[in-house]
């Protein structure tokens, strides 16, 4: 049974910095691409960014570009997203999916206080 786990949300101070996990199972992490993707209230669901199935190619959204690093760990199974700097407008549930699959994760709260 394919699961994606994330966690390391919570709330924290805009400026600061914080380190989402998401780890994988039920399927081999390494042949696959992975993504994380954040929704705040009332907007549709945005990618923040994406890697590939070794990490060494990464894409991100413009917002976030300079400010957030995608990373894995293949044996462990695990894609990361380190955030730093974080704005207000970072506040948003975050997402976790496997690329080319309908694979999602039930997705973790960051919330960023002024």
């Amino acid at each position: 049974q394919v699961q994606l786990v994330e966690s390391g949300g919570g709330t924290v101070q805009a400026g600061g910095s914080l380190r989402i996990s998401c780890a994988a199972s039920g399927f081999t992490f390494s042949s696959y691409g992975m993504a994380w993707y954040h929704q705040a209230p009332g907007k549709e669901r945005e990618l923040v960014g994406l890697t590939d199935r070794s990490g060494d190619i990464t894409h991100y959204a413009d917002s976030v570009k300079g400010r957030f690093t995608i990373s894995r760990h293949n044996a462990e199974n695990t894609v990361y997203l380190q955030m730093n700097k974080l704005k207000s407008e970072d506040t948003a549930v975050y997402y976790c999916k496997t690329l080319g699959t309908n694979y999602w994760g039930q997705g973790t709260q960051v919330t960023v206080s002024p």
